[in-house]
């Protein structure tokens, strides 16, 4: 079988199986040459005063050919009960494509996304979209800076029959700075506003701050906080969410 056509069917078929949100840090061609993994398992159970189970998995795959392009699949799901009571099912998808259109600094990229959350009253997320990413500034070897700006469109079919369903297009634009330190370990912190074309009265955003830690061979330890704000939520639901997520990462 073509090598190409491996590639293909590795990213369609996986993520059907094993779901990744693992490192928000912007994949750079040539960093990590041929085909790459990582993979998240979490497992929370609380007994007694409080009952709680919390699970999470996901599942990273990226291929660089090292010149031209590297492609990159995240898949992951959450689910969680509290005193017996859901109050956590979620999963998302994440493919993007980016190519060089110089040596180092500008890139192309495209992207499609897929999401689901019970408890935001999504019932499906869809978007599709491209642009561009400028490498603005590199203090030293392993600290850069990057700006992206582009467009995409999206669907979004609520739960609630009070919400109608949403067809938009919006800007979507970020910020994204990475640096390494020690062995394997790096700091990241993205920025991403996405106003309607239409409105930008009506815009998402996300702040978020990421800490992986090289702890032994290919396990790592990640902590990462993230704060989420819409302003269209669906009804009912509060416009923003913060979250702070301790795990261990295996990469392949």
């Amino acid at each position: 079988m073509h090598k190409n056509m491996k590639l293909i069917l590795l990213f369609t078929i996986l993520p059907q199986y094993l779901f990744a949100l693992i490192s928000i840090s912007p994949m750079e061609i040539g960093e990590e040459e041929g085909l790459h993994g990582n993979v998240v398992l979490g497992v929370e159970t609380k007994r007694g005063n409080t009952t709680k189970d919390n699970y999470k998995g996901a599942l990273k795959l990226s291929y660089d050919n090292n010149t031209t392009y590297v492609i990159w699949s995240e898949v992951s799901t959450e689910y969680g009960k509290s005193n017996d009571t859901e109050d956590t099912n979620k999963q998302y998808m994440h493919t993007r494509y980016i190519h060089a259109l110089t040596k180092e600094d500008i890139r192309t990229e495209i992207f499609g996304q897929l999401e689901e959350d019970k408890f935001k009253l999504i019932e499906s997320r869809r978007l599709l979209g491209a642009g561009f990413r400028f490498k603005i500034f590199e203090i030293f070897k392993d600290a850069k800076a990057y700006i992206g700006l582009g467009g995409f469109y999206e669907s979004i079919a609520y739960t609630s029959s009070t919400d109608p369903k949403e067809e938009n297009t919006r800007l979507n634009s970020y910020f994204a700075y990475t640096a390494k330190f020690a062995k394997d370990s790096k700091l990241t912190y993205s920025f991403f506003y996405q106003p309607k074309f239409t409105d930008y009265k009506d815009y998402v955003q996300s702040h978020k701050l990421q800490l992986e830690l090289h702890v032994y061979k290919l396990l790592f330890l990640n902590f990462q906080a993230a704060y989420d704000a819409d302003t269209n939520p669906a009804v009912g639901i509060k416009n923003y969410d913060f979250t702070q997520t301790t795990s261990f990462v295996f990469k392949f």
